[in-house]
């Protein structure tokens, strides 16, 4: 192989013609957007769409200023500034791969424990727009109510200390008290988490913190400020070796390189109070029904993964696609899906759910995204109570099945056991492992010990219904094994399928 190119400005020009660079002059670009939270999702996705707009000549005025409010953030800005924050995207299609150069990204703040440089870019009347991805269980809300939680210790930090915050959310208060005071205006805040009504939830939890240090600029932000509803869509899989050796084999030496999948969907409401860049243009929707995208989506694209994350963890499959390829957990994801979760999610246009299962099944199965199941499994406590519980809820509610949901909350508790069946250890992988863990350990004994966690489930393990079916399947997950329990639960649906047909009336 010829030498390898550090990726830079400077260096676009020597760049093999294979590879998709920018087209704008990158020196000419000017600051609109501040995103909080440069993971690869964000460079994948926001970062892509908008990178695709100033191809074809637009928004030279949105460029995107990084930045971040953990220490572990500063590795990622260390990487980018180096290479002048252009990122390489690696397209994970199953016959070839292909690479682009992403350049609408031009600088990346320091990391402060004060956020004092976050703030002051956002307090700048030229950002119209801040974005965040900082995780579904980012937002400091309660888990079971999701109503705001004003008892968390960063958000009292914040609340006593209004001027040097810990959170993005302090920051956010902070900058916009500032551009209050200084009549620049208010900005957009556009959150790109996986939550239902993620823009509600923004607002919550920024109205929900400055009512506890500034009523008055509180009662601003809610007159002034919009916090747009959106979904996002696309996977991409965590950066490892395997994505520096696949930017390698286009000629880059690039040390933060994405890579993703051919598919890619952003639905928002259009309610940006300070301007917004032309996404439509580039194939982001624009509708007044997010709600609907976001329903199909998080309950089932979402739900999904957890569906068959946990199974595959206890059974030693490395990846998503190896998790599909199991004929049992494949058969799993299919008839929880379709049986569970789809009778309570509404088409959109162009899609209906079945529709949808079809779709994500073959995404989910895709051998070039190595989408590793550990990352999928990531969080479960924010996951399973975001993504599972609401469809849990909605089949005790309505009367439908809810044994195979039962059966994926059973595999969550057996995998937080900390074991897989090969005897392997599971590192710790949730906010709440230690917490987890125990109520894991304590549930091989007693069952219902997991369903008894207030956090995680409210008031689900008074249901005895689901009670029932969650301690049959952990039982028996642990008394014969994972395998065997799905093999159960899937003949269990099969007579129940053959029954119905026999007898439709």
């Amino acid at each position: 192989m010829d030498e390898l190119i550090p990726l830079s400005d400077a260096t676009l020009t020597a760049i093999s013609s294979g590879v998709t660079k920018p087209g704008y002059d990158r020196s000419a670009l000017r600051p609109g957007i501040v995103h909080i939270g440069v993971g690869n999702f964000h460079r994948a996705h926001q970062a892509w769409y908008l990178h695709r707009l100033m191809q074809d000549g637009h928004a030279h005025d949105w460029a995107i200023i990084g930045a971040g409010v953990r220490p572990y953030d500063a590795a990622m800005r260390d990487k980018l500034i180096a290479q002048d924050c252009l990122t390489t995207l690696v397209e994970l299609n199953p016959s070839k791969t292909s690479a682009e150069i992403v350049g609408s990204m031009i600088d990346y703040l320091p990391i402060s424990a004060d956020n004092k440089p976050l703030i002051q870019k956002m307090a700048d009347p030229a950002i119209r727009i801040v974005a965040l991805t900082v995780t579904e269980g980012g937002y400091y809300t309660d888990p079971v109510t999701k109503e705001f939680d004003a008892r968390h210790a960063d958000i009292q930090h914040d609340a006593q200390h209004p001027e040097t915050p810990k959170t993005a959310f302090g920051a956010l208060v902070a900058a916009l008290k500032r551009r209050r005071d200084q009549g620049h205006g208010p900005f957009t805040g556009l959150s790109c988490d996986n939550l239902l009504a993620n823009g509600q939830i923004l607002r919550q939890t920024v109205l929900g913190l400055a009512r506890l240090s500034d009523p008055d600029l509180a009662d601003w932000i809610d007159a002034n400020c919009t916090f747009p509803n959106s979904m996002v869509d696309c996977i991409v899989p965590a950066t490892g070796p395997r994505e520096i050796a696949l930017a390698r084999e286009f000629g880059l030496d690039d040390q933060a390189p994405v890579s993703h999948e051919t598919f890619r969907q952003w639905v928002l409401e259009d309610r940006f109070c300070a301007g917004r860049p032309d996404w439509e243009k580039v194939g982001a929707t624009f509708t007044d029904d997010v709600h609907g995208y976001e329903m199909m989506k998080l309950r089932l694209l979402n739900a999904g993964h957890q569906v068959i994350a946990n199974a595959g963890e206890i059974l030693s499959l490395s990846t998503i696609a190896d998790c599909m390829a199991h004929p049992l957990i494949s058969e799993l994801f299919s008839k929880v899906l379709k049986d569970e979760i789809v009778p309570h999610v509404s088409a959109v246009p162009n899609m209906t759910p079945a529709q949808y299962v079809d779709l994500i099944r073959s995404r989910f199965s895709n051998p070039a995204v190595l989408d590793t199941t550990r990352r999928v499994a990531f969080d479960g406590s924010s996951r399973h109570t975001g993504f599972v519980l609401p469809a849990i809820r909605d089949g005790l509610e309505n009367g439908t099945p809810v044994e195979g949901l039962a059966l994926v909350e059973a595999l969550w508790a057996r995998m937080c056991e900390g074991s897989r069946e090969d005897g392997s250890r599971i590192e710790p992988n949730d906010p709440f492992w230690s917490q987890r863990t125990d109520a894991a350990q304590n549930a091989r004994l007693r069952s219902l010990a997991w369903l008894e966690q207030s956090d995680v489930y409210g008031d689900i393990a008074a249901n005895q219904r689901f009670a029932a079916a969650f301690e049959q399947w952990l039982g028996r997950i642990w008394s014969d094994g994972c395998e065997t329990a799905l093999r159960e639960y899937l003949q269990i649906t099969r007579t129940a399928t053959a029954r119905t047909a026999s007898n439709p009336g």
